[in-house]
């Protein structure tokens, strides 16, 4: 039997709207993910002195945003079946937007070469579960933004945007594998 093509599929939204929740526990389930590279780079800017950061040097966050997910991305390919992505390239583009920034055009040109599965699950804002840590400064009227921003660069790119419910982690997998292979 012939392995099936891998599915890079992607969850987006605004911050604290429980995206990585939704991950960890497609992965508790035994399906692939691949982290969000804008939390690694802070991590990893924060504890090398670094200065791309959101709140430092956006472009150059930016930068190395699309540098990480072009790999995962690609890395990606080595796997069969859906691998589910905290984030995607489009992401990026609309984070440059968010900030009023332009976007470079080899960005432009990656949030159409790198695709992802045509459906991308969006996560609504959810003040109930918003909260702010080490990476994530943003105010849920920030979140309320980033929500209406992703939705219009995936859909710009030619993605079908489906909303996740307010609910239990386990039920938002339920919802995510209902509609990906038909069961739960």
């Amino acid at each position: 039997m012939k392995p099936s093509p891998t599915r890079r599929i992607v969850v987006t939204g605004g911050p604290g709207a429980g995206k990585t929740s939704l991950i960890d526990g497609l992965e508790r389930r035994g399906l692939p993910r691949a982290f969000e590279a804008g939390r690694a780079i802070i991590q990893d800017q924060v504890q090398t002195g670094g200065t791309a950061l959101p709140w430092a040097d956006r472009k150059a966050y930016a930068r190395l945003m699309l540098s990480l997910d072009s790999r995962v991305h690609d890395h990606a390919a080595l796997l069969a079946g859906p691998v589910f992505f905290d984030r995607g390239v489009p992401d990026i583009v609309g984070y440059l937007r968010l900030c009023g920034l332009s976007i470079p055009e080899d960005l432009a040109a990656a949030a159409l070469t790198l695709r992802y599965d045509p459906l991308v699950f969006i996560a609504p804002p959810w003040p109930e579960i918003f909260t702010n840590d080490a990476e994530r400064k943003q105010d849920f009227a920030e979140a309320v933004r980033t929500h209406a921003v992703m939705a219009q660069v995936y859909a710009e790119l030619g993605y079908t945007l489906v909303d996740l419910p307010r609910a239990r982690v386990e039920d938002r997998v339920d919802f995510v594998l209902e509609r990906i292979f038909g069961l739960s």
